[in-house]
């Protein structure tokens, strides 16, 4: 059996031809296919804006820029994520805390939040930045309505949920980073994820006023529109207005992501059917699913279980070819974290699924005879 990764891009014919066309075009990057990217996934999602960026972490870091994040912002985060969720508040020069995971549906323990809140002084807090993690979308009206008593913002961090949602208090199905709650969402083009650019990430809102700050930043703060001009020299003439960054995608990597798009929810599917053959597989033995109702839109970016011997069913997988991966080490048990006052023991819970927690392979290539054989080596261990 050939190597099985936890995660893989799928690259096909139609993707090749979208990049060389591009490539062979007049821009490599400032071009055309940019905004045609940036306008189908905002349709995909749902959300009136979209601003297209080199990478997720990028998108935290404008996103954080944006809401005017600085040493004065105290912001709450998960610690079951990758760090750059965090890392985004602490580049503003922010502080960050932490609420505990749910156990049962490892995001963002939100009555954790709101006692953290409830404790505290009044204007302690600026925003939260919860995470869709594993693609489980997070109920972001419960939260919106804690934001809203306390007057915080929420960036949601949605790298692992293109396509997922949940479902709110109307039965209607709201999709991650839609903009409908969160003032703000990111997500990531990674090679692993849904839909893959190399590099490359995603700012999505319905703010027209974070739209126009976020396109500024993006671009060292330097703008050519007549209409913003303090001054016009003629038709070279720019300003550079505010401190920004080149964070920018070029244009073949978002006539990549374009293409990716089109068969966005057909992936999804897939991830959904994989999902369920493990779900089946595994039910009754020792090994612990986290299976979702029938309400909510997991999007399967990672597909996680929980076992008492982690360590050495991880080891036997690697011997057998098969590559699992650990998602995440919790954030605040890095030594960054440490130094900035975390210890461990603070957050039970996130700890606890750390000590057990593997991520299967999951991708829509991943055939049946591979998944077959990644179960079978598990239940025979």
């Amino acid at each position: 059996m050939k190597p099985i990764p936890y995660g893989r891009q799928h690259i096909t014919q139609e993707d090749l031809d979208a990049v060389n066309k591009t490539l062979l075009s007049d821009f490599l990057t400032q071009g055309p296919a940019i905004k045609e990217f940036e306008d189908q996934f905002a349709a995909y999602i749902g959300a009136r804006y979209a601003v297209a960026l080199a990478n997720g972490t990028a998108a935290l870091h404008l996103c954080a820029l944006a809401l005017d994040v600085n040493a004065n912002s105290t912001v709450i985060s998960t610690p079951i994520t990758f760090a750059a969720s965090s890392n985004c508040i602490r580049y503003c020069g922010g502080k960050v805390e932490l609420a505990d995971i749910d156990p049962n549906t490892l995001l963002i323990d939100m009555d954790a939040v709101e006692n953290m809140l409830e404790q505290a002084k009044p204007g302690t807090y600026t925003g939260i930045v919860p995470v869709d993690f594993a693609g489980r979308a997070v109920n972001l009206e419960k939260l919106r309505a804690i934001a809203d008593k306390y007057k915080l913002w929420i960036i949601e961090d949605a790298c692992h949920a293109p396509g997922g949602y949940f479902t709110d208090s109307k039965g209607i199905q709201q999709k991650c980073g839609n903009g409908q709650f969160a003032d703000l969402a990111i997500f990531s083009f990674h090679p692993v994820k849904h839909i893959a650019c190399g590099e490359g990430g995603m700012i999505t809102t319905n703010r027209k006023d974070l739209y126009d700050k976020l396109q500024l930043l993006r671009t060292h703060g330097i703008t050519k529109d007549p209409q913003l001009l303090h001054e016009n020299h003629g038709g070279w003439y720019y300003e550079m207005q505010e401190l920004g960054y080149n964070y920018r995608l070029t244009d073949f990597q978002a006539a990549l992501g374009s293409s990716q798009l089109k068969r966005a929810d057909e992936g999804l599917a897939r991830r959904k059917a994989i999902a369920a053959r493990y779900d089946e597989a595994f039910a009754g033995t020792a090994i612990r699913t986290y299976p979702v109702p029938a309400t909510e839109g997991h999007a399967y970016h990672l597909y996680v279980v929980h076992t008492q011997r982690r360590k050495e069913l991880y080891d036997h997988l690697r011997a057998n070819n098969i590559f699992a991966q650990v998602h995440y080490i919790p954030v605040h048990l890095q030594p960054y974290y440490q130094q900035q006052g975390f210890r461990k023991g603070q957050f039970p819970k996130a700890e606890a699924y750390y000590e057990g927690c593997l991520s299967l392979p999951m991708y829509p290539t991943l055939t049946d005879d591979e998944q077959e054989y990644v179960i079978k080596t598990i239940l025979t261990f």
